[in-house]
């Protein structure tokens, strides 16, 4: 079996991507973690700022070729180490373990739901973003 040819400049620019929004999530989850069985606000604000620019990178890709690095820094290796849908599930188990199955609930409701509003919220954005001129 042979392996796949893969552009060797966009997994170096998944991989920095990937660090960069590692270090980020890491850091704010370090800096101020929640108190058990309360809402977990560092996951619940990446994700949401993820889903955003998630949202906005998107909109913003079709200006560029397919061949660019943007949507691999920005989307795939930012937003994808940022937003982090395994935490949310430890988290959700963690908050169902505690006793508080409302509370569990309203947070995967909520983080879904919103999640999607702030990608659209993100794509309109950048469709109002004005436009430079071919001048």
């Amino acid at each position: 079996m042979r392996p796949l040819p893969h552009d060797r400049r966009k997994l170096a620019a998944i991989y920095l991507g990937g660090v960069a929004g590692a270090l980020i999530r890491v850091g704010l989850a370090q800096a101020f973690p929640p108190p058990a069985g309360t809402w977990p606000w560092p996951t619940f604000a990446v994700n949401m700022g993820g889903a955003l620019l998630l949202g906005y990178f998107f909109a913003s890709f079709r200006d560029h070729p397919e061949e660019s690095l943007h949507h691999p820094f920005l989307g795939t290796g930012i937003c994808g180490t940022l937003t982090t849908f395994s935490t949310l599930q430890l988290e959700l188990f963690n908050l169902v373990d505690e006793g508080v199955l409302g509370l569990a609930t309203l947070y995967c409701v909520v983080t879904v739901a919103l999640g999607y509003a702030f990608v659209r919220l993100g794509i309109g954005l950048e469709r109002r973003r004005p436009r430079r001129s071919a001048a």
